[in-house]
This record gives C-alpha cells, sequence and structure tokens, in this order.
C-alpha cells in the first residue's frame, strides 16, 4: 500500500514482535490468559517509540496524528499499525535516520493517511476513498519519498569536498534537520513540493552572490566557523567569571588591602568597576553572536534579527551609561531624582545613580540565580508552550527544540554545586597569594625607574612606567591564573573519585588472599545478586555487607554457584589461561599441573555430605597438616577441634575427607560380616567424639600410616586398574589390621566375636566376593575420587593458584564485584532484552599461517614474541592441543587452533567475537538455572551441554527452551561494510569471517553489497544493505534492504553502524569497537546491569549506562603500560567523577550500553557529519543529554580493551583524539551546552572536553610568552637596568619576580588520578611503587610530548580544519621507526617547536642579566629545558633499538635520500621530501583569509631576534655613539640577508643554465662566490672588530628570520608563486629541513657511540617484560637459534 520493500517489512515484522513479546513476558502482575497480548505491553512499547515525536508535534504546535478508533478491539489493532508503520520508515531510511524530526515530519503525514485509509475517508476531489500520496510497487517509499531527501544530503556532502571545505559553505546532517525544527517545515507539504525550500540548497559559492535565493536551506541556527573566538562564545559566562575574580583579586593586591577591607570606600569604589568590565564583555558576546553566525544570514527568521541587533544595542547601551554614572559626579542628575535617590548616600564614594544603574543591570542575573536554585521551576519553565513564557525566553535564548529542561535534581544540584565552591576557594587562595600578590611590588618598582638605559634602537624611549616589561612580567602569570582550574580539577577530582570509588567497594578483593579470607561469603553474595529471587530488596549503601551463609542444607543454592563457577574455570581453561592434566608436559610441579582441578567445584554435590565443598586450592594441604596436628597432640580432644576449626577450611577439609571416607568403604564393601566391622568402628569412633575421649581411647601416632594406606587405595581406585583387585583386598585389611591392633586402646567385644565367628567358618574379611572392584564408574564417582585424591596428596599449599597474572585478577575482580551495589538479577525470561553491534572495516580477523612466521627486520615473528610475552599460556596452548612444540605446524587442525591462539592475544575481530558470544554462553546457564527443575540442577549443567537427538529436534526439550530464551535476549551484529567487495575480490578476511559465522550461529554480519544493474539500458551502481549468517559453511541471506544511494556521505564508522543499526534487535544496544574483549564471569553480571535503566538514577531515567574497560595491553612495554594506566584512570576514576558528582559524563566509546528505542528516535547511536564529527561516540552523549536523556557510569562490570602499543601509534591516537576536540569547539553541541547548563554544571562540562585541551594550550603559551618577555626584557637593556635598580635599593622580591619558576612543572599533578585509582584497586604501597618505576621509565617525558602533540592539533584543527580520522593500527609493536619516518610525523608539531624553544633559551644565557650564575639559571630555566629535551629525543628515547649503531647507520643513509629525493605526481611522501612537505602544508590550502593571517601574525615574532641581537654584536658596541642605537644598524642587517639570497639564487640559476653544458664555467662561478665571501668576512675582522662570537651571534640572529620569511612565504603560497619565487622559498626550505635534521640526529648519533646506552634503553622500555622474566633482547637481537 504504502511501497515498502518486502524485506524492510519482513526485517521490522520481527522487530516489532521481538519488542512486544519481551515487554509482555515483563509484565507484573502476569497477563491473563498468556497467549494474548497484553495492552500494557502494547502501551509500552508505544510509549518509548513515540515519546519524540509527540514531544516534536507539541514544540510545534500541532495536533500528532495518532488517532484511534472508538471499538477496544480495533484499538490495540491501530496502535500497532502505527508503531509497524513508523518503524518502516525507520527501516528504510537510510542516512535519512540521522535526521529524527525529518522522520517524525514523514510519520506525521503518513499516519494521517493510514487514518483516513482505515476510517474510509473519501477524497473531496475526486470523490474516492483517499489513497496514500506514495503507493505504489515494491519499492515506491524508497523511489519517491527516501531518495529525494538523501540526495540533498548527498548533494552537501559532495560541497563539503571531503572534509576539506569549509563547515560554513554547505550543510550537515543537524543543519538539514533543524529545518524541521520550525513549523515553517510544513509548508513543504504533503506530498513534498519539488520546489520547496528544502530541496534547494545553497548556491555553490563558485556563482554570483547575487543569484543566492532567500528561501533556500542553509545554516539555519548555528555555523561552524573556525575561529577561537568560540571558547568565549560556549563559555562566557567562565571567562567573565575568571576576568572580573582577576579584576577584583588584581585591585585588592595592588591597594594593598586585606578582604576584611573590602567594604572601605576607595576600594569598594575601585572594585565595583567590574560592572564596567561585564559590560563590556556582555558586549562583546553579542558581536559575536552575530558575526559567528553571520553566513548563515539568508536563513534568519525576522524575530532572530531583531533579537541580536537588540541585544547588540542594549549591551552597547550599558557600555556607555555605566562607565558614565561610574565616573561623572552627581552633578548633571535632575533635582527630583537626586531626592528620590538621597537614600542611598549611605554608600560613600560611590554615585547612586550608578548603584541604581547597577541594579537595573543586574535583575536578569538575580533572575537565574533564583532559578538555578529550584531546577524544577527552570525545567518546567523551559518546557512550557505558554506565550508570554515563550516571550521572555527568546529574549535569554534562540527557541531550540534540544537542550531544554536538561537540569538535574536538587540533591544533584547541591553536590556538584559544593564540589565546585570549594575548588575555586582553593583556586583563588592559591591565585592571589601565590601569584597576583607577591607581584604587586615590583610591578610598583618597576614602574618606577626612570632613565632606562637601551640597548637597542627604542621607538619610544621617553614613555613612562615601561609598560613592556609590566606586561612580560604578567602574562605568564595571567596565562597559569586561567590554566590553573584544570590542575584543582585533576586535585579534586582525584579526591571525589576515590572516596565514592571507597565507597563502591573497589579493590576490597585484590589479591589472592584477601580472596581466598572472603570465599566463604561469596556463594551468599552470589545468591543475592546472581541468582533471582521472588524478594525484593532494597539497594542502598551499608559499612558491611552481611550475605546468608550458604548452607549444606540449601544443596541446590550451592549447586547453582558450582555451576557458574565452574563455567567460568572451563572459559579460563579454553582461554589457556589456566592448565590441567594432560599432555608431553615436562614435569613441573604437582599443584600447577592440577590447577584446572584444584579450581574446580564439583558439579554434581553427594547427598551424603553435609557441607559445602570449596575448590581445593583452599583445602590444598589442609589435610597433611591436619594429620601432623593430631598424631602430635597430647592435649585434651576439645583443643585440638578448637585448634582444627580456628582454620575453617582446614575444619571443612576433615569433615569431607571423613565423609568421603566413608563413602568410599560403603560403596566397595559389599560383604555382611564387613559393612557389620565398619558400622561397629564407625560407631565406636564417634562415640568417642561426642563424649570428647577420643585422644584417650585411640592412639593417633598411626594415624599417619593409616592414611598412607587409604591414599594407595584412592590412588587405585582413581586409575580403576581391574587387575589390581588383589591390591585393594590387602589395602583393606591392612587398614582393619592397623586401626584395631595399633591405633584402639580397649579391644571391642563385638569385634572380637566376628573375628571368632569368621575364623570357625575359615574365611578371611575382606575377599574377593565381598568386595565390588571396580566399583561402577559414574561422572560424579571420577570427580569424587580425583577431588578426595587432591585433598589427600597436595602437601604444598596452593596459595599461588592461579599462577596466571590475568586470571588472578580476573576472579579478583569477579568475587570484588559480587560485593559491589549492583541491582538484582531478573530471571532471563524477566530481563530487558539486548543487542551487541560492532562495526569493523578491513582489520585484522585472524592472523593468517604467513602473517605469523613473517619476520621483520630483527627476526622475529608474531609467534615467537607471544610465546615470550605468554610463556604459560603457550605450555597451557601445547598441553590442551595435546602435542609437542615441534609437531603443530605439521596438522592443519593444529595449525588453526595456532592461529586462533596468537589472534586471541592480538586486538583482532576474532578476539572481539569470542568475547561478545560469552553473553549467549552466559545466558544460557543463567536460564538453565531460572528453568531447571531441582534434579537437573543436581545432575548439573554439563549434561544439559550433551543433548539427544531426540532433545535437539524436540521443541519442548530444555536444550531447545535455552537455545530460544538466548535468540530472544541476545543478538550479535558485526557490520562488516566491505565484506562484499572482500568475497567478490576472493580476500582471505571474507573467508575469515565466514568462518566466525560457521562457527557462531548465532552471529549475524551485515554489509553494504554494491550491484551493478541495468536500468533503461544503462548500468548503474546500486546499493543494498544485507544481513547475513552461517549455515552449512556458507552465508546465508536472511534480510537484503535496498539504499537510496552510498551508504559513507559522512564519517565511516557512524554511517557504517547507521546501516546495520535496522538489524539490531531489544531494548538496549551495546557499542563495542573491534579492539575489545568480554569475559564469561562480566557477562553473568550484564543482566544486573540492564535492570539499571529500572533504577532510580535521579529526576530522568538512564539512557545510556556507562561501563568500565580494563585494558589488556598494558604488558608489552613500558610506553603500552603508561598509555594503559593513563587509560585506566580515565575509563574509571575519570568517569566515576563524571557520572556523579558532576552530571557531565558523556559517551567515549566503547562498552556503553544504550537505551536502543530512545536513540533511534533521536538520531541513532552516534552523528555521522564529516568533519566537525570527527570524534563521532562523544556527540552521542551530546545529543543524549541534550534530548534529556541521563548518562550513569557503573563499575561492577567490566569490558576489555586493547590500545595503541608503539610510539608512533599513540601519538597519532593523540592526534586524533586532538582534532575531534579541536571540531568539537566549533560545534553547536558545545555551543547548547555551555548555554543550557547551569553555572557549575557548565564549568565541569568545559573542564572536561575542550578546557582540558585549551588548559594545555595555555601551558604552552606560557612557556612561550615568559621566553619571549624574558628575550624583550635582555635584548632591550631593561632588564639590566632593572636588576641594578633592584641591587641599589636591595630589593629581594624584585630579583625573585625577574627569576621567577615558571608553574609548567605543575603538569605532574595530571598524574594524581592515576595515583589515586591504582592505589583503590591495587593498594596504595603497589601505587606509589609503579608512578616511582614509571618516572625513572620515563614517563614524565613521554607525557610531556604528548602534551605537544595535543596543543599542536587541537590548535591546528580550530585554526584551519583538516582533521581527518587516523588509522592507528593495532598489530603488536615492538619494532624500530626509522629516523625519517620520525621526522615525518613531529617535525611540524614537536622539532620545529622544541628547537624554538632551545634558541630562546640559548638567547636567554647570553644576553640575560637576572640570572648571572649557573645555579640561578638552571633553577629559573629547568622545566622548560625538560620541555625541549623531550619534544625533541623523546621520539629517539622511546624508540626500540634507537641506540643501536648499525640501525643508525641505516637510518642516515635512509633520511639523506629522502631528503635528497625530488618530488612529483603520484610520489608518496615517505619516498620524497618534496611530497610530504607539500603535504604539510595541505592545511594552508584550505584555510580561510583568517587562517593564513594568523600564520602571518605568529610567524612576525621570528623578527624580534635579528632586531635585538644586531646590537649587541661586538662592531656594533664599538662603533660610534649616534650610530650605536641607530635604526640604520637595523636596516644595514638586511643587507646580509639579501645578499645571501642573492648568492643563492646564482647558484640556483647557474646549477640550472651551466651545470650540463658549462661545468667549468660553473665551478668557477662557484670559486669566485666563495673567495667573496672569504674576502668580506676578512675585511669585517679587520675593519670592525668583527669577532668569532659575533659570527654564532650572527647566525642567532638571521636563522629566525629566514624561517619567518619562510613561513610567511607559506602563507603566502598563491602570492609566491605569481612571482615566480616558490622554487627559491622550496630550496631554502629544504635547506632549513636539512639544518634540522642534523642538529637532531647528531646527539642520538653520539650517544650511540658507546654500547651501554643501547642495553640501558632497552632496559627502561621494556622493564615491565624483564621484570617477568621474558627475554625481550632475544625478541630485539631476534637471535631465534638461541631460544
Amino acid at each position: 500500500m504504502f511501497g515498502f520493500q518486502r524485506d524492510n517489512v519482513r526485517n521490522m515484522r520481527e522487530h516489532l514482535i521481538l519488542l512486544l513479546a519481551n515487554n509482555h513476558t515483563r509484565l507484573h502482575p502476569k497477563p491473563e490468559p498468556l497467549n494474548k497480548l497484553d495492552e500494557r505491553a502494547v502501551d509500552a512499547v508505544m510509549s518509548k517509540l513515540f515519546k519524540n515525536y509527540k514531544t516534536w508535534c507539541k514544540f510545534l504546535g500541532r495536533k500528532h496524528s495518532l488517532r484511534l478508533p472508538q471499538g477496544s478491539q480495533e484499538i490495540q489493532q491501530r496502535k500497532i499499525l502505527y508503531m509497524g508503520l513508523y518503524l518502516l520508515i525507520w527501516g528504510e531510511a537510510a542516512n535519512v535516520r540521522f535526521m529524527p524530526e525529518c522522520l517524525c515530519y514523514i510519520f506525521h503525514n503518513m499516519a494521517y493517511e493510514l487514518h483516513g485509509l482505515l476510517a474510509g475517508n473519501v477524497s473531496i476531489v475526486t470523490g474516492e476513498n483517499i489513497k496514500p500520496s506514495y503507493g505504489g510497487d515494491d519499492e515506491a517509499f524508497l523511489r519517491k519519498v527516501i531518495t529525494p531527501l538523501y540526495c540533498v544530503i548527498e548533494k552537501e556532502a559532495e560541497k563539503s569536498k571531503n572534509g576539506k571545505a569549509s563547515h560554513s559553505l554547505w550543510c550537515n546532517y543537524d543543519d538539514l534537520n533543524e529545518y524541521f525544527w520550525s513549523s515553517h517545515c510544513f509548508s513543504l507539504g504533503w506530498p513534498m513540493r519539488d520546489d520547496g525550500d528544502f530541496f534547494k540548497s545553497i548556491p555553490d559559492m563558485g556563482k554570483k552572490t547575487s543569484q543566492r535565493k532567500s528561501g533556500s536551506t542553509g545554516k539555519s541556527n548555528f555555523v561552524e566557523i573556525r575561529s577561537f573566538w568560540h571558547l568565549f562564545r560556549s563559555f562566557d559566562r567562565l571567562w567573565t567569571f575568571y576576568i572580573l575574580a582577576l579584576q577584583v583579586l588584581v585591585i585588592l593586591a595592588w591597594s594593598g588591602a586585606s578582604l576584611k577591607d573590602i567594604f572601605r570606600k576607595d576600594i569598594l569604589y575601585y572594585v565595583s568597576s567590574i560592572f564596567i568590565t561585564a559590560a563590556v564583555l556582555r558586549f562583546l558576546q553579542s558581536v559575536l553572536d552575530l558575526f559567528l553566525n553571520f553566513p548563515g544570514y539568508h536563513r534568519w527568521k525576522f524575530t532572530d534579527i531583531m533579537r541580536n541587533i537588540l541585544k547588540i544595542i542594549v549591551s552597547l547601551a550599558w557600555v556607555i551609561i555605566l562607565p558614565l554614572f561610574y565616573v561623572r559626579a552627581f552633578s548633571f542628575a535632575p533635582e527630583k531624582l537626586k531626592e528620590v535617590l538621597s537614600f542611598l548616600h549611605q554608600v560613600k564614594g560611590i554615585s547612586p545613580l550608578y548603584i541604581l544603574a547597577v541594579a537595573l543591570y543586574l535583575l536578569p542575573n538575580l533572575l537565574a540565580a533564583a532559578l538555578f536554585i529550584f531546577p524544577m521551576l527552570r525545567r518546567w519553565i523551559e518546557n512550557s508552550d505558554w506565550h508570554i513564557i515563550r516571550l521572555l525566553l527568546w529574549w535569554s535564548q534562540p527557541r531550540v527544540y534540544v537542550g531544554r529542561g536538561m537540569h538535574e535534581s536538587q540533591f544533584a544540584l547541591i553536590k556538584y554545586t559544593l564540589f565546585w565552591i570549594l575548588l575555586l576557594c582553593a583556586k583563588f587562595a592559591f591565585s592571589y597569594f601565590a601569584q597576583i600578590k607577591p607581584l604587586v611590588k615590583p610591578t610598583k618598582d618597576i614602574m618606577s625607574i626612570r632613565h632606562v638605559k637601551y640597548a637597542w634602537h627604542e621607538f619610544f624611549p621617553n614613555a613612562e612606567h615601561n609598560y613592556g616589561a609590566v606586561l612580560s612580567l604578567w602574562a605568564p602569570v595571567i596565562l597559569i591564573y586561567f590554566m590553573d582550574t584544570q590542575i584543582w580539577y585533576a586535585i579534586f577530582s582525584t579526591i571525589s573519585g576515590g572516596v565514592s570509588g571507597a565507597f563502591d567497594r573497589l579493590g576490597e578483593i585484590r589479591t589472592l588472599g584477601m580472596l581466598r579470607s572472603r570465599f566463604q561469603s561469596l556463594p551468599g553474595a552470589f545468591n543475592a545478586y546472581l541468582v533471582p529471587s521472588d524478594k525484593s530488596q532494597k539497594r542502598g549503601f551499608s559499612l558491611s555487607k552481611r550475605f546468608a551463609e550458604v548452607t549444606a542444607s540449601r544443596r541446590s543454592e550451592a549447586a547453582k554457584f558450582a555451576q557458574l563457577w565452574n563455567e567460568v574455570i572451563c572459559s579460563f581453561r579454553e582461554e589457556d589461561l589456566i592448565s590441567d592434566r594432560k599432555g608431553f608436559l615436562p614435569k613441573r610441579c604437582f599443584s600447577h599441573i592440577q590447577e584446572m582441578d584444584l579450581l574446580l567445584v564439583p558439579y554434581t554435590s553427594d547427598p551424603s555430605l553435609k557441607l559445602i565443598q570449596w575448590p581445593p586450592f583452599l583445602l590444598a594441604s589442609k589435610i597433611p597438616i591436619a594429620l601432623d596436628m593430631a598424631a602430635q597432640f597430647r592435649s585434651k580432644d576439645s583443643d585440638l577441634w578448637k585448634r582444627i576449626c580456628a582454620d575453617e577450611y582446614m575444619k571443612c577439609a576433615v569433615i569431607e575427607c571423613y565423609e568421603s571416607f566413608k563413602i568410599v568403604l560403603n560403596t566397595l564393601v559389599v560383604g555382611e560380616n564387613e559393612k557389620r566391622t565398619i558400622r561397629i568402628i564407625i560407631k565406636e569412633i564417634e562415640s568417642n567424639i561426642s563424649k570428647n575421649t577420643l585422644l584417650a581411647n585411640f592412639r593417633m601416632a598411626s594415624l599417619p600410616v593409616l592414611c598412607k594406606k587409604f591414599v594407595e587405595l584412592v590412588g587405585i581406585l582413581k586409575d580403576g586398574d581391574p587387575s589390581k583387585q588383589d591390591s585393594v583386598v590387602f589395602l583393606l585389611q591392612d587398614m582393619l589390621e592397623v586401626v584395631t591392633r595399633d591405633m584402639m586402646v580397649n579391644e571391642i567385644r563385638e569385634l572380637v566375636e566376628l573375628g571368632h565367628s569368621n575364623k570357625e567358618s575359615g574365611r578371611q574379611l575382606f575377599e574377593k566376593p565381598a568386595i565390588v572392584f571396580p566399583p561402577v564408574l559414574t561422572a560424579h564417582w571420577e570427580e569424587q575420587i580425583r577431588r578426595l585424591h587432591i585433598l589427600l596428596t597436595v602437601k604444598e599449599s596452593a596459595s599461588d593458584i592461579p599462577t596466571n597474572l590475568e586470571a588472578r585478577r580476573r576472579i579478583a575482580f569477579f568475587a570484588n564485584s559480587l560485593f559491589m551495589d549492583m541491582p538484582r538479577a531478573p530471571r532471563v525470561r524477566n530481563m530487558l532484552s539486548f543487542s551487541v553491534l560492532t562495526p569493523y572495516y578491513s582489520e585484522e580477523t585472524v592472523y593468517s599461517k604467513t602473517e605469523l612466521e613473517m619476520e621483520n627486520e630483527d627476526g622475529v615473528s608474531i609467534i615467537f614474541y607471544l610465546q615470550k610475552i605468554f610463556p604459560d599460556e603457550w605450555n597451557n596452548f601445547i598441553e590442551r592441543i595435546n602435542c609437542k612444540e615441534t609437531e603443530i605446524l605439521e596438522n592443519d587442525e593444529n595449525i588453526l587452533q595456532l592461529r586462533h591462539w596468537v589472534s586471541l592475544r592480538g586486538q583482532t575481530l576474532c578476539r572481539t567475537v569470542r568475547g561478545m558470544m560469552y553473553y549467549r554462553r552466559a545466558l544460557k546457564v543463567q536460564a538453565f538455572l531460572d528453568m531447571a527443575t531441582e534434579n537437573e540442577i543436581l545432575e548439573g549443567y554439563k549434561a544439559i551441554l550433551t543433548p539427544s537427538d531426540e532433545d535437539k529436534k524436540s521443541q519442548r526439550s530444555l536444550y531447545a527452551q535455552l537455545e530460544a530464551v538466548a535468540d530472544l535476549k541476545f543478538t550479535y551484529v558485526a557490520t562488516c561494510q566491505n565484506y562484499g567487495n572482500q568475497k567478490r575480490s576472493g580476500d582471505r578476511r571474507a573467508t575469515d569471517i565466514l568462518n566466525l559465522m560457521v562457527n557462531n550461529p548465532s552471529l549475524r554480519v551485515a554489509y553494504i553489497d554494491e550491484v551493478e544493474e541495468r536500468e533503461s539500458g544503462r548500468a548503474q551502481k546500486v546499493y543494498y544493505s544485507v544481513l547475513v549468517k552461517g549455515v552449512d559453511n556458507l552465508d546465508q541471506e536472511i534480510y537484503r534492504i535496498k539504499l537510496p544511494g552510498a551508504a559513507k556521505l559522512g564519517e565511516g564508522k557512524p554511517e557504517n553502524q547507521n546501516h546495520a543499526i535496522v538489524f539490531t534487535r531489544g531494548e538496549a544496544l551495546q557499542t563495542i569497537d573491534m579492539n575489545q574483549d568480554n569475559y564469561l564471569e562480566e557477562a553473568f553480571k550484564m543482566r544486573n546491569l540492564l535492570e539499571e535503566f529500572n533504577e532510580d538514577h535521579g529526576v530522568r531515567p538512564p539512557t545510556i549506562l556507562g561501563v568500565r574497560e580494563h585494558i589488556f595491553t598494558g604488558s608489552v612495554s613500558s610506553l603500552a603500560w603508561f598509555m594503559s594506566n593513563q587509560e585506566t584512570s580515565f575509563v574509571t576514576i575519570g568517569q566515576r567523577v563524571l557520572a556523579r558528582p558532576l552530571k557531565v559524563r558523556f559517551h567515549y566509546g566503547h562498552p556503553d550500553v544504550f537505551d536502543r528505542i530512545f536513540h533511534i528516535t533521536r538520531g541513532g547511536i552516534s552523528k555521522g557529519s564529516r568533519g566537525i564529527n570527527l570524534s563521532e561516540d562523544i556527540f552521542a552523549g551530546f545529543n543524549s543529554t541534550l534530548r534529556r536523556g541521563n548518562i550513569t557510569h557503573h563499575e561492577y562490570i567490566q569490558v576489555g580493551k586493547g590500545r595503541d602499543v608503539g610510539f608512533n601509534q599513540i601519538s597519532l591516537f593523540e592526534a586524533k583524539v586532538a582534532c575531534g576536540n579541536g571540531e568539537q569547539t566549533l560545534s553547536r553541541d558545545i555551543y547548547r551546552l555551555g548555554h543550557r547548563f547551569d553555572f557549575f554544571r557548565m564549568l565541569s562540562c568545559y573542564f572536561t572536553t575542550v578546557g582540558f585541551y585549551v588548559s594545555s594550550m595555555l601551558v604552552v603559551f606560557t612557556v612561550y610568552l615568559f621566553l619571549y618577555g624574558r628575550l624583550y626584557l635582555s635584548l632591550s637593556g631593561l632588564e639590566e637596568s632593572i636588576v641594578k635598580f633592584a641591587s641599589s635599593k636591595g630589593d629581594d622580591p624584585l630579583k625573585a619576580a625577574m627569576a621567577s619558576q615558571s608553574v609548567v612543572q605543575l603538569g605532574l599533578l595530571t598524574a594524581l588520578p592515576m595515583v589515586m585509582e591504582i592505589g583503590l584497586e591495587r593498594g596504595f604501597r603497589t601505587a606509589f611503587g609503579d608512578i616511582i618505576i614509571m618516572q625513572l621509565q620515563l614517563a614524565s617525558v613521554f607525557f610531556t610530548f604528548s602534551l605537544g602533540t595535543r596543543v599542536h592539533y587541537f590548535g591546528r584543527t580550530i585554526l584551519h580544519g583538516g582533521a581527518k580520522y587516523r588509522a592507528t593500527g593495532r598489530g603488536f609493536v615492538v619494532r624500530h621507526e626509522k629516523f625519517a619516518e620520525n621526522y615525518r610525523m613531529y617535525s611540524r608539531s614537536h622539532f620545529v617547536k622544541g628547537l624554538e624553544l632551545l634558541v630562546l633559551l640559548i638567547c636567554y644565557r647570553i644576553y640575560g642579566s637576572a640570572a648571572r650564575d649557573s645555579i640561578s639559571y638552571i633553577l629559573l630555566s629547568f622545566s622548560m629545558w625538560f620541555l625541549v629535551l623531550s619534544w625533541l629525543f623523546a621520539p629517539f628515547l622511546l624508540n626500540p633499538s634507537g641506540f643501536e649503531w648499525q640501525k643508525i647507520v641505516e637510518d642516515w643513509e635512509d633520511w639523506a635520500k629522502w631528503i635528497s629525493s625530488r618530488g612529483g605526481i603520484g610520489v608518496p611522501s615517505i619516498k620524497s621530501w618534496e611530497s610530504w612537505w607539500d603535504e604539510e602544508q595541505e592545511h594552508l590550502k584550505h584555510t580561510g583569509f583568517m587562517g593564513r593571517l594568523v600564520e602571518i601574525v605568529l610567524a612576525l615574532r621570528f623578527f624580534v631576534y635579528q632586531y635585538g641581537i644586531v646590537y649587541h654584536l661586538n662592531m656594533t658596541k664599538k662603533s660610534r655613539q649616534g650610530i650605536r642605537q641607530s635604526i640604520m644598524v637595523y636596516g644595514l642587517s638586511w643587507l646580509v640577508i639579501v645578499a645571501v639570497m642573492i648568492v643563492l639564487k646564482i647558484v640556483s640559476m647557474g646549477r640550472k643554465k651551466f651545470s650540463a653544458d658549462f661545468q667549468l664555467m660553473f665551478r668557477l662561478l662557484k670559486l669566485f662566490l666563495f673567495a667573496g665571501c672569504i674576502v668580506i668576512i676578512a675585511m669585517l675582522f679587520y675593519f670592525l672588530d668583527f669577532t668569532l662570537g659575533d659570527i654564532f651571534q650572527s647566525l642567532l640572529a638571521f636563522m629566525p628570520t629566514g624561517w619567518a620569511i619562510l613561513q610567511v612565504s607559506q602563507a603566502c603560497r598563491p602570492l609566491v608563486r605569481g612571482i615566480g619565487m616558490w622554487s627559491s622559498v622550496k630550496a631554502l626550505a629544504r635547506g632549513y629541513e636539512y639544518m634540522m635534521g642534523v642538529l637532531i640526529f647528531a646527539p642520538v648519533a653520539i650517544l650511540a657511540w658507546f654500547p651501554f646506552v643501547s642495553e640501558f634503553q632497552t632496559r627502561l622500555l621494556f622493564n615491565q617484560a624483564f621484570s617477568r622474566g621474558l627475554q625481550i633482547q632475544r625478541i630485539l637481537a631476534g637471535s631465534k637459534k638461541q631460544a
């Protein structure tokens, strides 16, 4: 009817049925009858699905189209039809899914038509029944509705020129979607008019602007212009607050008053000037609002223009009125007004008019403060549609659909307000007493110095107060004032996160010892949280957690614990984390071989055992100890029992062995007499125990002999060898002998009588017919005997079981999490259903055999490397596949196993799929425990795992039910967008993906299929979204949905997720990246996590549940360890603080669980616009928050995650994140959050998103300003005058201020959260040890270096754009990076800046006067030297084999070849310097006029050196008084530069003209020039007092000038090209690059001369590995022969 595709209808039918079914099964009270769909389930789904649609209708003032009929039976049907219609539209909308309100518009009209059709309405025009506007064949909806919308998106995406065009020239998804935020969109009509505004896009910029159509869609509410002003515009309240606070602090410090004196007449007068500053800043904000949005002027509504202009007029009026009233006395006020204002005369010294004006000015702020205190009032106002309220709001902020009413509850508000008030108090106290106050006296002194003796030509020699010196003193301090909040935030978030982590009970169990001590309460905790119960339990915090001990009588509960515990241990065995006993193994320690047995609990508990059977690793060695104790004990019975009971596990072991002893005898012995004998002895023993006379009546010294016999017996039973029946008889007889003869003190009459009767009958006890051997073998019997054998024989303690570090960490975390506060688990049938979605492009799936064996340049293969990194796991693997190491590659099955073993230790799709499939396995185990009968549970889950054939076929069998429940609750879709192309081209990855589907039948793969179809005679590409599954070793198609065009119009990953999201199911969706992993024990807690959606989390239910990650790549090298520590602290303590108390956690990628229905109706789980949404995941968090979502964070469940491990990979990752943050700064989401949050939440938002990067930038700017300020002071001669003045007056503070230490070292404080998190989870001793080791391994160098990466890419992105997704590669990186590679990566971001700072530091050492002696110079500049050395040499210090002589030689040859080779079309940047140099300026090609201007202005700083230094040359100082400081000197110095340029040009032209034909001529020319230079220098020496020092100084002066000329030429590239100078610029650039390369390479090469440097470096880089006893030296040297 509406023309939807057949497969879309099938897909959405299944989707809707599953949604309704899941809601139906969860209803409470249960629906009657069960098989009829309950109205409540329909309403629940409907209200969630249409919530956004109804809000949209209300916002636009329209009545919604969900009209219901009268009859009750029809109502349910109609609701289902409406839901079906919405889902069908969504399912086929392709890229339009990123525009949720556009979907609302389509649905609004189609639902209206649907209502008309069902009501049988008749058309007024034709008189026939109404037909849908877009009805027809199968693809009519796609063709007529979606494709036209898609074409608009596609046309805009083309204008973006692959993200290189300015954001203001094209419309992204948000711009197009926001067209539907005004009621104007209804002018499009239905059917949509082809000439509607929406379909006229922004005219191409090539055409003349006069042709602009006024009504075209364009940038509507926001324009992303590249400018740093966005920081002020988005967070204007923050900057205003800081600037006003600074003003007050400076006024107080300057007047020398204390805080008490703030109400003194004169001070109050000065302080009250802050309102003028505030008015100026408000004016600036309103001007920015107009200018930064100006490119979108042709879409402005009249009300918007009026509001903007009124705001500018009003703020300008205040800027004029306030200063006038402030300065002018009261004279010009009319008499009447004076009388009225007479009551204001008490405030001395301030004009009453000014007070009145300020009061008026502050009125809106008072209103805002009132609303801040009552967030519920503000929520109500923002969501209100009353016209009077809308008018008031119109003035304060534009009416936008999102960002309304997102305020938190009163309690949450109090928490984060308190956090920020404490933080700001600390910050301002520190700023006042440590930064501002100490500078006041030196400033006053500097301003009072007269008659400065300048060393250079001063343009304003008579200027008073030395403002230049004051500025260079204050600038760095003011920057630190703005930056240090970030450091205070690090401190306070550490305290807050640490406290809340401790209250969350994190790290209570972190070692095996702690685990053993609390293992007894584990089954109780387990039953409380992981086993569903009908009793509801209140969540809340308590200081101690008491769980009901699981007693032996509650056997089924103990059995449930055993099933789950054993599943976890088996998964450890499958992952080769622990060993079991089989295979070709060297004899290792006994306990080690039995790891698996020591950890398992009996699957089936024995009814006769009246106790819980703990895993043997807790009971190991307890029996031998108890035996020794008993054999040597001389005191009373009760004392012995007390000593045994002191150790709970020993008591359990003793009782269990005694009971098992009885069971073994009962099973073996069948003869009547024998049974009687045994009964008599046992009765005697037990009566003695009860009377406390056991030690009196039995000699315990023989007990070990008895035990030895019993161990022999158990050993025989374990092997079950029928030929040993005689041995069994002898052993039993010996045991009877020992008990009756050696142990019993008194004879028992009954036994003596039995003995006599046996002698008379002439047969001995325990002869053949009286015993059954071998006994009937059942799994239960074997398990019991094996366990008994372990308990009796393991002598040494199993305290280090499991030995594998990863297994220990996982068991400890799992046990710990059971004591944390989490929701109770529902039954599996009542839990929320969920999906997992993994986007995959073309990364590694499973490593191939050739990749495993392929050696890198050092001769190290992946397989060799992993054997060394994971030696124990390798041995366990060999044992599991049961073959020798040498034989592995001889068998195909083993090769496949090996490929998987390696892939599961890398960052591969195979690892991710294995991890996510644990969810399904966990659900099946949990469903079994929910559904099975008591007997089935006691038999164990293993029995179900091997179903009979009829069980598999039967629908009613438990096996089939478990499969069905797992399918209903869990779906896993991997979206491998390229799978179709890979399949066609025969790519190995396609085969690997197919194998994954075959091995995991419930895995679904979605991909985009590109097909050539012929339509009306010509071939064209058609795109389909396809879902497949693996069946019989082939992929079988499930759904195929046609798309309107290519899916990828924006960023790759969001588009990939978006095309596959229609195939996911359920109410929750977990987004998992392809470098993640999961663990079975964590999967068991998934249903608890999903219950959080139903828990109380404040005003709004959660829409995203944050989950913590464990970084599993930390063990590779020191770098990987730093990175994993940094990342771990971010995903744990960092996000804990963001979620509570700050309430600003967004979505940082990966394991977060989305409320699926909420997000699919609001634009999906990521934003996809090109460029601006580079960090696509955080925008999902912004979107969720702006649309009144709520994002929480939970730490009782974790997911594994891989991180980059090589230095260059880490830098690429940092660059990507910094670029993403640069783009966020320009985005509308940040602007809206900055304006719609209340003040304190806005502070949290700023300092945890873009503010962190801005603060990093300010740190670097501080260093620059400090050093340039010093350069100015020392070169101009001001510093000398100041120091002389200070020494004459004996002013110490002045000297101190001149040598004030820069506060850059405070950057180390940002490592605090890391210390706190490691401390919480692994103990503070470990934390401090780790931090010290990290410092020794150059962690500070690494973090200082990454500061440079962040600042460079963040700044460049905001100025010029050019942000792009950087693939970081996820391999195992332990390889040496070549010098040329490092140079290419870091030349612009670090080396150039490092060398500039180096020159500054050298200049200051030469010319500075404040730090004359070396000590004070070192103290002053230590942190800056550290920064410089880190930026210049970190890539070599942290590069494996960075100082190996052979490698150094190869690196130099490679670099020399690269820098000298010519570029050209198609020559890649790694082959030629010219191509790379062009690529490095890519951003300048696409930047705007402002970007170029900023580059030029920044380059001007390099001219300072030449201007200052030429006046300090010896020859200048010796010249005549008048000339010495004249501007002539500077002018003449330019002649030198011009001369050098001319010489270079002559040589290069000569090379072109003469080099081929007139070689001799060319040589003569060079000789002539060389001789000329020598003569000139000689003349300078002779006539003008030129010295060798002058040559060095001239280099310092002229090198920066040449660099500045280069920078300016690059910024003005079109102009330079036009005048034909580009080749000269290129030659100059190559010369500079060569010099920089040599300067950086030389120290590295010199160090490489010494062989010990290389060894020391390897030790530094791989300390982690050394401490785990690995042969990294061998890995690097690749000497496999020795290995």
